[in-house]
């Protein structure tokens, strides 16, 4: 198959690394989605509002601050054309700042933190981290919420030299999460100063006083930004690819879809890594709230509703595994999915992943339109498979729903790579899934 140059160039995967570099937390992501919307027309919406829904609108609706929906409404009726939806997470494994994080002891300041999700630890060692996230502030006897970001290196998690580990490169490297996690942020004059330390330096991001700091949500991030690399620069490095990449493919997918005819959406939910069980969360009732708003505006009765859902599509976006030559075992013989060789259709007999023929066959279709290259996976019958926000929300909506992603490297690492093709692929078959 012969690619056209749009979808052969690197202009895709460099504003997916300045997107992911960007977005170095939840609500940062959420942010940088919000960002590119309303520099194209969208509305922001209030849930505690009352919606006004025009014609071929554009709008979107963030709940949380780590959650956010945006839906263009099509041109035909729901009843016939039902919803486009696309649906992605913004969190990523990784660290989080405990409540009550300042240790000190030995002259040394450490911060206390909480392993969110699945990482591989051993790839936050001897890399330079910092902070982003949120803080409640009082100002003005009220609470405001205020983003975060530190961007030179603030933290780091030391390996003990290999003189005191020697069997590190035989056995691997094992971290307590309790005991041997924290983070060295600081050395300290007196033991209580960490505490007083840690406020003052959130306090002076955020422009208020220490006292002013009433709590928290921070993830630790590496500050290194993404690049491209190899002999080519055929392939792409950064954090949090798993999963901002499907995200931004999403969203960069609905800001080009002009003259919908079913109306389209894009879902990008919290807490994917943890299980999904929270209002922001693909597990709560956001996507069915808003959808339940929109075929309301439109004045459809319950079994119209249900018509249109019968009607709708619904992609579950989360990266897939790629084939790693240094380790061939670890693949199933029959699937391994290559970088830069397209979009990857993820089957699990178990219904971790969502796909079925059909709805394969029916992705395999908006790559045939777009031009773009496919590919299947499946996972070994004897490792257990990880799962993505699809069946839960294929389950809650009653809908046709397939799993994909992007083959990557690395998966959940705090440095993860990819194809510098493969984002383009994606773009492109979600216009075409948006299209149809």
């Amino acid at each position: 198959m012969t690619m056209s140059a749009p979808i052969l160039d690197r202009t895709s995967a460099l504003d997916l690394l300045e997107f992911i570099d960007a977005s170095p937390s939840p609500w940062h992501a959420v942010a940088s989605a919000e960002a590119r919307l309303s520099a194209h027309g969208y509305t922001r919406l209030d849930e505690g509002g009352r919606w006004e829904l025009a014609a071929g609108g554009r709008y979107y609706v963030v709940r949380g601050g780590a959650a956010i929906i945006a839906f263009v409404l099509g041109s035909k009726p729901m009843v016939e054309a039902g919803f486009r939806i696309i649906g992605a997470h913004t969190d990523s494994p990784g660290l989080r700042v405990k409540p009550k994080a300042a240790l000190a002891g030995d002259g040394i300041a450490r911060l206390a933190v909480e392993v969110y999700g699945g990482p591989i630890l051993a790839t936050f060692t001897d890399r330079d981290l910092s902070l982003a996230g949120r803080v409640v502030v009082r100002v003005a006897g009220r609470t405001a919420t205020r983003l975060l970001r530190f961007e030179q290196p603030l933290l780091r998690l030391p390996n003990l030299p290999i003189h005191m580990n020697r069997d590190v490169n035989e056995q691997g490297l094992k971290i307590n999460k309790q005991t041997e996690s924290p983070l060295i942020l600081g050395q300290l004059g007196k033991d209580e100063e960490a505490e007083a330390n840690l406020r003052r330096l959130l306090a002076n991001a955020a422009q208020v006083n220490p006292a002013d700091i009433l709590s928290w949500d921070l993830a630790v991030y590496d500050v290194q930004p993404g690049c491209l690399w190899g002999v080519n620069q055929e392939f792409i490095a950064d954090s949090q690819l798993d999963n901002l990449a499907s995200c931004h493919a999403a969203l960069t997918a609905l800001l080009a879809t002009n003259q919908a005819t079913a109306t389209c959406v894009a879902a990008f939910f919290d807490h994917e890594e943890v299980g999904s069980e929270s209002a922001t969360g693909a597990s709560g009732s956001f996507l069915a709230d808003v959808l339940s708003r929109i075929t309301f505006h439109a004045q459809l009765n319950e079994e119209d509703r249900q018509r249109a859902m019968s009607q709708s599509f619904f992609i579950s976006a989360d990266m897939a595994h790629a084939y790693q030559p240094n380790f061939p075992s670890a693949f199933e013989p029959g699937h391994k999915a290559l970088v830069n060789a397209g979009p990857v259709i993820k089957n699990n007999a178990n219904q971790r992943y969502t796909t079925n023929a059909e709805t394969a066959a029916r992705f395999m279709a908006f790559c045939e339109t777009a031009g773009v290259p496919c590919q299947q996976y499946a996972h070994r019958a004897d490792l257990g498979c990880g799962s993505t926000i699809g069946p839960i929300v294929a389950a809650q909506l009653g809908i046709a729903s397939v799993d994909v992603g992007s083959p990557m490297w690395a998966m959940h690492s705090a440095r993860e790579s990819a194809g510098a093709l493969d984002h383009a692929y994606m773009i492109e078959a979600m216009k075409a899934a948006y299209g149809s």
